[in-house]
């Protein structure tokens, strides 16, 4: 056995001493079922508080007085903070009730989506907004979704900080066509993937094409031959070149590519190359990377507080280009900052208790 393996394992022992997770760890469609509600009352006795999701372990009592444990997993760290969610806020020892969304089969697992002690609920994700709510846009009232104010000496001004939640919908089985227009070495390469190969559950960066759909807010800065990104999510910087510049000669390829954009009247046309293999979403849709090409178009509301954005996927796994559709709306500086730093340790326990992770290390 390796050294890193003995690491891994001593650390496991030490934090998670009698308590066994269940199954991987992977995208929420994958482990659970949004039409199975549930609700458990029990005692929580292990606590994960990392991203990318923050996990609980409880143990509850069964009909015949045993004890069995459930796994309890919810949010990202980030979203938590911004609810008032803290590492304190369930610790090892309370008795509370939660409720959420069911495990698929007979897993003994639970998506929390808020949760009672004392007499008062907390709600991970925040209050429940409608979708109506969340989308809401009013032209003559553009503070109903907006707090900041366009220069208007800029007409197409982009600066600043923009909440990417409007419009929003899981970066899931997002993309249309359907049903997915595979090609035969796509299906095959997709057919061979497992949920623990998500990259991104060991921390690796998210990357084109799925940062265009994350909710989390991005900032942009126009420095005159190109656009300066920084996305919240995972601290990603990305650079759009505006100055008509070619690829340069043996860049090597990146998780974001290598981005040209131009204005056409108010649409930011956005073309990127250069992509790493990767995935598509969180169902792992497969990218070639070498021949992958996409194509984002950013259309300028008429009072320029919000843009609806459309990527277009081309690559060699799928015989019909695949398009992206999710929206933004300006925001106040205030809103962008610095997220909880991601931590591979749930994605490696996951690895150790389901038999995998001596063939992961030898990839």
């Amino acid at each position: 056995m390796s050294e890193f393996l003995r690491v891994v394992l001593l650390v496991s022992i030490l934090v998670g001493s009698g308590v066994q997770p269940a199954g991987a760890h992977h995208s929420f469609p994958a482990e659970f079922d949004r039409s199975r509600p549930g609700e458990l009352t029990g005692t929580i006795v292990a606590v994960w508080y990392k991203n990318p999701h923050a996990r609980y372990r409880m143990r509850v009592s069964s009909d015949d007085g045993s004890f069995v444990e459930w796994d309890i997993q919810t949010t990202s760290v980030t979203s938590l903070r911004r609810s008032g969610w803290s590492p304190d806020t369930l610790t090892v020892g309370e008795t509370v009730r939660v409720w959420g969304d069911l495990g698929h089969g007979d897993s003994r697992k639970l998506f929390m989506r808020g949760m009672e002690k004392g007499g008062k609920e907390y709600l991970p994700m925040g209050p429940v907004r409608s979708a109506a709510e969340r989308n809401r846009v009013d032209a003559n009232t553009a503070n109903q979704y907006s707090f900041a104010q366009v220069n208007p000496d800029h007409p197409f001004d982009i600066s600043g900080p923009w909440h990417n939640g409007y419009k929003f919908r899981l970066t899931v089985d997002d993309l249309e066509p359907k049903p997915t227009p595979f090609t035969a070495e796509g299906r095959r390469v997709f057919d061979a993937t497992e949920p623990w190969h998500d990259n991104v559950l060991r921390c690796m960066p998210l990357g084109l094409p799925r940062t265009f759909g994350s909710p989390y807010a991005m900032e942009i800065v126009d420095a005159g031959n190109h656009y300066l990104i920084v996305y919240e999510q995972n601290n990603t910087p990305r650079w759009i070149w505006t100055d008509g510049r070619d690829r340069p000669q043996g860049l090597p390829p990146s998780s974001m590519g290598f981005s040209v954009g131009h204005w056409e009247d108010d649409v930011l046309v956005i073309e990127t190359s250069n992509l790493t293999p990767g995935t598509l979403d969180g169902s792992l849709l497969p990218m070639s990377g070498e021949g992958t090409r996409v194509v984002e178009r950013w259309a300028l509301s008429e009072d320029r507080l919000a843009m609806d954005r459309t990527m277009t996927i081309h690559d060699p796994y799928y015989s019909q280009p695949l398009v992206r559709r999710r929206g933004s709306a300006r925001r106040d500086s205030l809103q962008v900052f610095e997220p909880a730093p991601c931590d591979p340790d749930g994605f490696f326990r996951d690895l150790l208790e389901s038999g995998r992770l001596e063939q992961h290390l030898g990839q």
